[in-house]
């Protein structure tokens, strides 16, 4: 399976001081939803078989320790296959490049 690794940055107001590498920083909006569940309930006896759960539903409200395990299943999050949905990439450059020659 191919791990993905989502990175987020964000990039200070222009009056603040910023350090070097965050001065062009750009972020990334994903909206990420979890679909099917793959846990794999024969490993200790050697085979494959999933719950056929078909989608992530969290027990508990967003901040409780019930928002990882699925009410369908009983599966913590992880368990189930990651799916990003939308992507919106915003920059926010400290300058742009028509801008560069005026410094």
């Amino acid at each position: 399976m191919k791990k993905r690794q989502v990175v987020f940055k964000r990039g200070g107001d222009q009056g603040h001081h910023q350090s070097s590498n965050s001065a062009n920083s750009s972020y990334a909006v994903r909206a990420v939803r979890y679909g099917e569940c793959q846990k794999n309930h024969a490993a200790n006896v050697g085979g494959y078989a999933v719950d056929g759960c078909r989608e992530f539903m969290p027990c508990g409200e967003e901040g409780t320790a019930g928002a990882l395990t699925c009410a369908a299943c009983g599966c913590h999050r992880n368990f189930h296959r990651r799916e990003v949905e939308g992507e919106m990439a915003a920059c926010d450059c400290a300058s742009s490049p028509t801008s560069s020659s005026n410094t």
